[in-house]
């Protein structure tokens, strides 16, 4: 009796803990996305994201963000791009041709684990260095190869979840037909291009809210890049110079780029869950 009196209040503890961590979480989501809202929201405007920023921007002056949202489109664009053509053909090495037991694989996925993890501002350090070997300026250039270092790992990493949900059967079937590597890899990329959209938006999501790497590399500008060894502005960049001012205009056009940046998120989870859920459905 005085065992099972102690699995019931062990199960009534864990199970107030688990309440009272989601009731924090969930708290803290609603805290930060109703202190964006509240503080951007009345400086948020048609103008503000159509418009170049103007003389006396920073100074709460007329003028836009146009240049760090498309800054921002073009640098998470074009590194996520490259992190699939480079991250996708590695990951289907790894489990197609090596094998998923392979000593190789397995080492290899637990160097890509590890730079997962690893803090933005490293790869921003790694990219700087990469920048001044080859003689590059601070850039749009230099914050899409430092881009693309952060989000390979991600694209490598989930696309190798994926494979793992492919049936073994599928495989060994393929094989069983006198198929080359080459087509069973095709064939595992038709199973899971659903997935793979996933992973790119995955990719694109944590590119774009990057801060601490291209403060680094890419510079800022209040003009659009004409050419890709041009500074370019984006908007986490934006939001820490803009809330960095002492002006209250200023910081609260901060948080209306802020709150662009997590339109622009939330647009990339919605899309995600959709595309996760038709994944589901195939299944």
């Amino acid at each position: 009796m005085d065992n099972t009196k102690r699995r019931l209040l062990s199960e009534k503890v864990a199970k107030g803990f688990m309440h009272l961590s989601g009731i924090t979480v969930t708290a803290s989501l609603f805290f930060i996305v109703g202190t964006i809202l509240y503080k951007g929201l009345p400086y948020l405007s048609w103008e503000m994201v159509s418009q170049l920023p103007k003389g006396g921007f920073y100074i709460g002056k007329e003028g836009g963000i146009l240049n760090a949202i498309l800054g921002s489109l073009y640098l998470a664009g074009v590194a996520t791009a490259l992190s699939a053509i480079i991250g996708i053909p590695i990951s289907l090495y790894l489990n197609v041709y090596l094998g998923a037991k392979s000593k190789v694989t397995q080492l290899s996925k637990l160097l890509f684990d590890v730079l997962y993890g690893v803090p933005s501002i490293v790869y921003g350090a790694v990219g700087f260095g990469i920048m001044v070997y080859l003689g590059i300026r601070a850039s749009l250039l230099g914050g899409i190869i430092t881009v693309t270092l952060l989000t390979i790992p991600i694209v490598v990493r989930t696309v190798d979840e994926l494979i793992k949900t492919i049936p073994e059967d599928l495989k060994n079937v393929t094989l069983s037909l006198g198929t080359t590597r080459w087509e069973l890899a095709k064939v595992m990329l038709r199973s899971i291009r659903t997935g793979l959209l996933t992973a790119i938006l995955l990719a694109f999501g944590r590119a774009i809210g990057d801060v601490a790497g291209v403060l680094l590399t890419t510079g800022f500008s209040d003009n659009l890049p004409k050419y890709i060894d041009e500074p370019a502005a984006t908007l986490p960049l934006a939001i820490f110079f803009q809330l960095s001012s002492p002006i209250p205009e200023v910081q609260g056009r901060a948080y209306a780029s802020a709150l662009v940046l997590t339109i622009i998120i939330l647009i990339i989870v919605v899309c995600t869950h959709i595309l996760q859920s038709k994944q589901k459905n195939r299944r």
